[in-house]
């Protein structure tokens, strides 16, 4: 990865501070807490801002202002923002540890660079919720002006986290991930040489084209049905069923208000005695007042992280709010078509930045608790003028299907003139689509005797 590494360098040097904000911003309340506790406790200089502070005539005793200067002072460098999970075991356990958060952890076991480290957290971040990558990796490689194959070393990382499959592009990729380890089984040769074959159910095509026995092809996909075509989806493990929003959002004389749910978080502020020990004069070395300095540095970019990540989720929101009109209007069913990438454009941000604002995210809202990705779904603009989300349209197709007759169920073309029928008209292959979304087989195999 030299050459990448070299590239990073001399294009775009991401600064400490820009790191923290962006591992800072991609946790939601309850971990946040837990990150605040931790700071708290590696950097003597941050203390949580006292609502009733002590009368300034008492004096303060030494065992309660310790400053443990280490001895190799020197080469100290300020803790690692990614620690290792040894480093984590005393911290409170989080409510909730997600897919996302899984796979961060897991890539403290590779030997990358800082710039790999972002790079790679990035891509995660633009995972979906299948844990397909959802952007171009050519969009990510013009970020931070890189070519795609600068970026496959960073994806061929990606490729190695668990669950198997996570970070592909496709749905072959995903199933050939699975297999990387298999190359030279049956399985492997069908999904890397007869994909469309196998999409496509032409099993006569893939036997006279690898030479296999009936049998032989029936054990192969077997193999094949066993892989996970959605590695992203089952890997939140709930400790419980309480959520805390991270956001509320409440009207007021026709307008919304929206707040950060920072209740359990506490201000926080630089300790002014290490600010007076940095004022004094001939009383502190020259070596204790680097260190102090470097704390609080440290101290006042993490405040700073902390407000910068409040004010971009109140700035997400209420671009959500504005962009969903009818959902805040109480018709919480009626979604318009939104992207991730509407929001980012808007405030002028980075799609990254975006997804970290709203995965694991929730908003209280007088209609409910929501989580904040279930504002975005895609769409279309029919030839009158008429966008609707694929939602609405997935509903209407799921309610046509679970009511047919079950003994004679309609096929994919006969779902295309039911929809049109409701308002919906949308081409056989986004049927489709939209049917294996939903979990539903093809009509034939949904037929009851």
């Amino acid at each position: 990865m030299a050459r990448l590494e070299q590239k990073l360098v001399q294009k775009q040097t991401l600064t400490p501070q820009q790191i923290l904000q962006a591992s800072l911003l991609q946790l939601n309340s309850i971990n946040l807490e837990a990150r605040i506790l931790e700071e708290l406790e590696t950097n003597p200089v941050l203390e949580p801002l006292d609502p009733d502070p002590a009368p300034e005539t008492e004096e303060p005793r030494e065992e309660d202002n310790p400053l443990d200067i280490p001895d190799d002072f020197e080469e100290y460098e300020p803790p690692n923002l990614y620690p290792q999970p040894k480093e984590q075991q005393d911290l409170p356990l989080p409510e909730q540890k997600d897919c996302i958060d899984s796979l961060l952890d897991q890539l403290n076991l590779f030997d990358l660079t800082e710039e790999e480290r972002h790079l790679a957290e990035e891509i995660l971040w633009n995972l979906d919720d299948r844990g397909y990558l959802a952007v171009d990796l050519e969009l990510i490689a013009d970020r931070y002006d890189l070519t795609v194959d600068d970026l496959v070393p960073i994806l061929d990382v990606i490729h190695q986290l668990d669950p198997p499959g996570i970070g592909a592009r496709d749905l072959r990729e995903c199933l050939l991930i699975q297999l990387m380890e298999e190359q030279d089984t049956l399985a492997w040769q069908i999904v890397h040489d007869c994909y469309d074959d196998l999409v496509h159910k032409r099993y006569e095509a893939i036997q006279k084209k690898t030479n296999c026995t009936r049998d032989e092809l029936a054990v192969a996909l077997d193999r094949i049905a066993h892989l996970n075509p959605k590695p992203g989806e089952g890997l939140a493990q709930t400790r419980s069923d309480v959520i805390i929003p991270d956001l509320i959002v409440r009207e007021q004389d026709g307008h919304w208000i929206i707040q950060n749910n920072d209740s359990g978080i506490p201000e926080l502020r630089v300790n002014p005695d290490y600010i007076a020990m940095m004022e004094e004069q001939g009383e502190t070395t020259g070596a204790t007042k680097k260190y102090i300095k470097e704390r609080i540095d440290s101290a006042n970019w993490f405040i700073q992280a902390i407000r910068q990540r409040r004010q971009t989720m109140r700035n997400v929101m209420r671009v959500i709010i504005e962009r969903q009109p009818e959902f805040f209007q109480g018709q919480i069913h009626r979604l318009r078509p939104m992207k991730l990438q509407d929001i980012a454009d808007e405030l002028g941000m980075d799609i990254s930045t975006i997804s970290r604002s709203t995965r694991g995210k929730y908003v209280d809202t007088p209609y409910g608790v929501f989580e904040l990705k279930s504002f975005f779904t895609e769409g279309m603009t029919f030839s009158d003028g008429r966008t609707v989300s694929n939602h609405q349209i997935k509903q209407a197709l799921k309610q046509l299907i679970e009511q047919e007759d079950k003994h004679h169920p309609w096929n994919d073309e006969q779902l295309v003139q039911e929809l049109k029928k409701v308002g919906y008209p949308v081409a056989r292959r986004t049927v489709a689509k939209y049917r294996e979304q939903l979990g539903f087989p093809v009509a034939r195999l949904r037929r009851q005797l």
